[in-house]
């Protein structure tokens, strides 16, 4: 092996070590995927409990099996980013996982599915469901990664438009007559 390759030696392991150390030194949180696979640093404005609530919260407002964590741990940053910058974005979101902790008299993110929908539908509309809601419809939805897991091939406008794309073609059904697609365009 040269030195030019990048193996992890001693020198390596305990660079990063330390860069783990002073992270977890320094009390940001981190949100950890299910699988551990990934974790997003967050600013701490969001403490970790809030974090974890609020992964669990997206988890059950969107649930789409096809999707990791990974893309609701952004939404998470993303919720947490704007509660560093807005102290009112900050209390309304603690208070928001408190809500949903004391609902039941159990924390949240432990309560089965079905219960975390019970819960929720108890609080939809109020401030704090709709923050998280209006953030996660932008933030979720808007990454490359999401739209190619929900089959969504973004703008059409570049490409053409629809027609003749695909999109009045129902050749995606079980078994559509000859008569509900348009004939081959050549």
């Amino acid at each position: 092996m040269t030195t030019g390759e990048s193996a992890m030696d001693r020198r390596r392991f305990l660079r990063l070590g330390g860069a783990v150390a002073a992270v977890t030194a320094a009390g940001a949180p981190v949100l950890l995927a299910s699988d551990r696979a990934l974790a997003v640093e967050l600013t701490g404005a969001v403490d970790q409990h809030g974090a974890d609530t609020l992964l669990a919260m997206l988890r059950r407002l969107y649930p789409h099996a096809s999707l990791g964590d990974v893309y609701y741990l952004n939404v998470v940053a993303d919720l947490d980013s704007e509660a560093a910058e807005n102290g009112e974005t900050k209390t309304l979101l603690a208070e928001g996982v408190k809500t949903l902790d004391d609902a039941m008299g159990v924390p949240f993110k432990t309560l089965s599915d079905g219960y975390q929908v019970k819960v929720l539908k108890r609080i939809e509309g109020e401030p704090f469901f709709e923050k998280v809601r209006g953030k996660a419809v932008v933030s979720l939805y808007n990454q490359k990664l999401v739209w190619r897991q929900l089959g969504y091939e973004g703008a059409s406008f570049p490409k053409g438009g629809y027609i003749r794309r695909g999109f009045d073609d129902l050749a995606w059904l079980p078994d559509p007559p000859a008569s509900a697609s348009p004939p081959a365009h050549g």
